[in-house]
């Protein structure tokens, strides 16, 4: 008979609850297993036994993470565990083992390594258990000078004790692991009743109480399981008796009655009857299903500046409807999204109350748990600064101010006034841009936003000198989980001098965007380390004015990001391949000349080819700096990232481009540009230096650029 045994997951705190042997299915009591105390002697200061009391105990932990000092009798000791037959056991041998988790850092005295080496037997025992291997035994064996002892020999801590000082001290551990259990018999079983008495146990004068559920006589009554609550519990007889996967069938049973709805069930921490003759482990579960529940009233509590029409609408939660932990879980998280709250909590609210069947969107469920959502505001205005350098551009600054709750309904007004060109090798002068952005979400449908800006800008740049203003209207629409469409209509009155000649044009045009994203980001500055982005945008315009002209802008971009740990190179994330293409072409034209200067295609720069100064690949007005623009461009990106440490990175790059004179992309001079760059990762993203050489420089063009930012280029 093996007796009672701890059946645990190793290295977790998850417990498969009491496991006894069938042939006395006697209660496994619920005190500490016996220790053998080796000797009377005091321990060493280097390490004290567990007190029992929660708050000590916290202590003891984390003393036991802090440096200790090493006592005078200290013992310098080497832990060889020898490999079994069975991975898994080995794995869950070496994350138990205190002797190996403590042999450098916490170095002690020959009493208290008696007692550490004695403690590892039930330790490396469970790790034996937690795979299945429940009549599998432990050898542990301290060899010095010569000398050989078992870890359990009354005589070991005196036998240490003698040992001259500065002995290193072997302590070899293996295993026996025998058969490996299989489950035998699974019961579902209802609520036990509790032991109407509870057994005293007299031990060395104390007292302590010791229970168990009570099963009723004769043959059990047993809770069934659909067909759906079978597939999600997953456990079969004749498996593997290991403990993970009972715990694990446990967890999913539990989760899959709270999404159908059953609040209130409770699903008991395994229970296990060995049966040893026949190598196999009986698990019990105690299931408790309760009513099937709907959502109740939901009441807000802490509202103070939105409006709770609006919170309503965007938790996407209605009363009625089943009661579900990830439905509520997502109300809570599209709340949580809006930016107006700093935390959103919700709870049950009890009692269970009943609703009228038309109050229901569950045909034959009227019980119903109220919720309860409680919010604190988060802050409501946000300043924030406008900074980057180029060697092209030169330097920009500004600031931004940020209303995040404009009307109460989450509505965002964002005012921003940034100067530009603060030198630059494509300047020619100071610049300037100011704008008003406002942002209502929810336009009319969910997670439709409706944006609405104005803007004047001024640039003057080599290539045109521009002054203009622009008012623009739009909406933008996620479509499932990775798509984004939007569509807006912009006005645009500018003034641009290009080659000594003004004109002012009057441009109507109806941007249209479909972008893909699977990169996973928490945020628009995180690196993407795998997935693929993707845009493609269509601009129907109209120039007056000046000349009427009607032009097609087409656009497209795609990048994707590769992970060198799926080839076993680095660890995840941290050596990436990032690959960028870019093609354009502006259709319905017969002549560059007949698009404004602003709206033709440029090269140069962060965003196509690096190593080249902003609108200088491409032609030229007469052999000098001064870009004309095309109808075609077409760019493409490799480049290589690696982390360093937990705050620092690098980069090298090769880039490459072209601009046509005609609307068919892969015409023009191609421009190859190369470098590379530090990182410095902060919390919200990376802080960007690249510095960018030209391989095949243009005449007057620059010999190298220096670009600094905050994120990834791409």
């Amino acid at each position: 008979m093996l007796g009672a045994v701890p059946l645990l997951v190793t290295g977790s705190a998850a417990s498969l609850g009491q496991v006894r042997a069938a042939e006395t299915d006697a209660p496994v009591p619920s005190g500490k297993p016996q220790v053998e105390k080796s000797s009377p002697e005091k321990p060493s200061d280097g390490e004290k036994p567990a007190t029992g009391e929660p708050g000590k105990d916290n202590k003891a932990k984390k003393a036991q993470n802090s440096p200790v000092p090493v006592a005078p009798d200290a013992i310098h000791y080497q832990t060889i565990l020898l490999p079994t037959s069975d991975a898994a056991v080995d794995s869950g041998m070496k994350a138990s083992s205190q002797l190996l988790a403590l042999e450098k850092s916490h170095l002690v005295g020959p009493y208290a390594l008696a007692g550490r080496i004695r403690d590892d037997y039930e330790r490396l025992q469970g790790a034996l258990r937690s795979q299945g291997f429940y009549a599998g035994q432990i050898s542990i064996v301290v060899s010095a000078r010569g000398r050989h002892m078992d870890g359990r020999d009354p005589l070991l801590a005196a036998f240490l004790l003698n040992l001259p000082h500065g002995t290193l001290v072997k302590i070899t551990v293996s295993a026996k692991l025998g058969p490996q259990f299989h489950i035998s018999r699974i019961l579902i079983l209802p609520p036990p009743k509790p032991a109407s008495k509870s057994k005293m146990a007299q031990k060395s004068g104390a007292t302590q109480a010791v229970s168990s559920p009570v099963l009723p006589p004769g043959p059990p009554r047993l809770e069934k399981l659909t067909p759906e609550e079978e597939k999600a519990f997953g456990l079969k007889i004749g498996q593997p008796a290991i403990a993970g996967d009972i715990i694990a069938a446990r967890e999913r049973l539990a989760a899959f009655l709270q999404e159908e709805g059953y609040g209130l069930s409770d699903v008991s921490a395994p229970q296990g009857i060995l049966q040893s003759a026949q190598h196999g482990l009986e698990v019990r579960i105690f299931l408790k299903r309760g009513p099937k529940l709907v959502i109740g009233p939901i009441s807000l509590e802490g509202l103070k500046h939105v409006h709770p029409s609006y919170v309503r609408m965007r938790m996407n939660l209605k009363e009625g409807q089943l009661y579900q932990p990830s439905v509520i879980d997502q109300a809570q998280l599209n709340l949580s999204d809006t930016g107006l709250f700093s935390s959103v909590t919700v709870r049950p609210a009890p009692p269970i109350i009943r609703i009228s069947p038309d109050r229901s969107l569950v045909k034959g469920v009227d019980q119903a748990m109220p919720l309860q959502f409680t919010f604190k505001p988060g802050k409501r205005y946000r300043i924030s600064g406008d900074i980057g350098y180029s060697t092209d551009l030169g330097g920009r600054a500004g600031v931004k101010w940020l209303d995040r709750n404009l009307f109460g309904n989450g509505e965002q007004l964002r005012l921003a006034a940034i100067a530009t060109g603060l030198g630059g090798t494509a300047e020619q002068g100071l610049g300037y841009d100011i704008y008003a952005d406002f942002n209502k979400p929810d336009f009319m449908a969910r997670n439709r936003t409706l944006n609405l800006r104005i803007e004047a800008l001024r640039q003057l740049l080599y290539s045109y000198r521009q002054t203009a203003f622009f008012v623009r209207g739009g909406v933008a629409q996620p479509i499932g989980r990775n798509w984004n469409v939007s569509g807006s209509a912009l006005l645009e009155q500018e003034r641009i001098n290009q080659f000594h000649h003004t004109r002012d044009y009057f441009i109507a045009s109806l941007p249209l965007e479909a972008t893909f994203d699977n990169t996973d980001r928490s945020n628009p500055i995180e690196p993407p380390t795998h997935g693929v982005r993707a845009a493609l945008g269509v601009t129907p315009s109209l120039s007056m004015e000046h000349r009427t002209a009607f032009y097609l802008p087409l656009t497209a971009e795609a990048s994707t990001y590769l992970d060198l740990h799926h080839l076993g190179i680095s660890p995840p994330g941290r050596s990436i391949i990032a690959l960028r293409a870019t093609v354009g072409t502006i259709q319905g034209v017969s002549s560059v000349w007949n698009v404004p200067p602003d709206q033709r295609l440029y090269a140069g720069g962060p965003a196509t080819v690096r190593g080249f100064r902003w609108q200088g690949v491409g032609p030229h007005w007469k052999h000098t700096k001064y870009a004309i623009g095309g109808t075609s461009m077409d760019a493409g990106t490799v480049e290589y990232r690696q982390r360093i440490m937990k705050s620092f990175g690098t980069a090298l790059f090769v880039d490459a481009g072209q601009v046509g004179e005609h609307s068919t992309p892969g015409e023009g001079k191609v421009r190859v540009g190369y470098g590379g760059g530090v990182r410095y990762f902060t919390p919200i993203g990376p802080i960007r230096l690249d510095v960018a050489f030209p391989m095949n420089r243009p005449r007057r063009g620059d010999r190298w650029e220096l670009y600094i930012g905050l994120g990834e280029v791409f």
